[in-house]
């Protein structure tokens, strides 16, 4: 299984942002938050600033939406050249119209879960998507504790893709940290976003390759 460690930049110093990306040029992706202060309770960046990194770095772009009318604004993440565009089923009106329209622009389409949402609903539609998104914190703040109960919820998606024989990526998203990615690699995660540990380290480069390794011990 391929391991893709994604770093969110949320964490990081927004008045040095192409300094800051290029810390983490070992990345597979460069994970972006976006937050409208209406779907979570945090405003951060939007559409210009995304542009801005695009230009400013080739580490693929990994756009995590957490906004309210995504059918509405996510097409154009993809138009801009975001290689990943994830948005929330609790916000999307048509998700999978919206997943084939990102597809359409060249983008790979992520659709991503709160907590308290079940995933049994969208496993029926895997095909349809790139990649679903466990969040393992409440979105809206970085450097929250990983909530150890969605375990089970990444196993069953595992499950479920394996079984589809579908090369659906699994992506966790919160307190993603040396002390807890080795359980979601054990549960079936392959995509790992790290936002305050990557950020926070004395190494933001060799944060991203421990990270990486402790996955790869981990993974089934």
């Amino acid at each position: 299984m391929s391991i893709r460690i994604n770093p969110s930049i949320l964490n990081c110093d927004f008045s040095n942002l192409r300094g800051e990306i290029a810390k983490i040029s070992n990345a597979d992706f460069a994970h972006i938050d976006v937050m409208d202060n209406h779907f979570v309770p945090n405003l951060t960046l939007g559409l210009p600033i995304v542009e801005a990194i695009k230009k400013a770095t080739k580490i693929p772009l990994d756009c995590h939406l957490m906004i309210e009318k995504p059918d509405l604004w996510a097409p154009q993440y993809a138009e801009i050249g975001s290689e990943s565009v994830t948005f929330h089923a609790e916000a999307a009106q048509a998700p999978i119209r919206l997943a084939r329209e990102l597809r359409k622009l060249g983008a790979r389409a992520g659709l991503a879960v709160k907590p308290a949402t079940p995933i049994e609903p969208y496993l029926e539609i895997l095909s349809e998507f790139d990649m679903i998104l466990i969040m393992t914190v409440e979105p809206g703040f970085g450097g929250q504790k990983f909530i150890s109960q969605m375990q089970q919820k990444i196993i069953r998606t595992r499950e479920a893709v394996n079984k589809s024989g579908l090369d659906v990526w699994i992506q966790v998203d919160g307190g993603i940290s040396r002390d807890t990615i080795e359980i979601a690699a054990a549960a079936g995660a392959d995509t790992f976003v790290a936002g305050s540990a990557v950020y926070s380290a004395a190494d933001a480069y060799q944060e991203v390759e421990s990270l990486r390794n402790l996955a790869h011990a981990h993974c089934h």
